[in-house]
């Protein structure tokens, strides 16, 4: 792994959601689980423990390394992939807690540029931008 962050992520607080308790805009949209529940084999478990840690690492440095994307993003022009395949650009300022909005600005769309807005991450493709 990496050195740790010095530099600490800028988060984004929304608003308390209708219902008290949730942030942002859906309050029942949890994130999915992070893999199926898939009926067990019965194996050695040493080897599935085995397995289950390899994949824990694999999943901590993806991670680690998506979490370093956002990091590097602030403040720079990224170009982001909408589905319908429309493209925009905007200045990346922050995220929420739970990296499921990114809040930007100079947002420059097909119809026009607008000031400042939350992009939600659902809704994205895929990002590009230059370190």
């Amino acid at each position: 792994m990496q050195t740790p962050v010095n530099v600490p992520v800028p988060v984004l607080r929304l608003p308390r959601g209708p219902d008290g308790f949730s942030r942002g805009f859906a309050p029942d949209g949890r994130r999915a689980p992070l893999r199926p529940e898939v009926p067990e084999i019965q194996e050695c478990p040493i080897a599935q423990e085995s397995l289950e840690s390899q994949e824990q690492r694999a999943r901590a440095a993806l991670r680690e390394r998506y979490l370093r994307s956002l990091l590097a993003m602030v403040g720079h022009q990224v170009s982001f992939t909408l589905h319908e395949g429309v493209r925009v650009a905007a200045h990346f300022g922050a995220t929420d807690l739970d990296v499921a909005n990114f809040y930007v600005s100079q947002l420059q769309t097909p119809i026009g540029v607008q000031a400042e807005a939350l992009l939600r991450c659902s809704d994205i493709i895929s990002y590009t931008f230059k370190p």
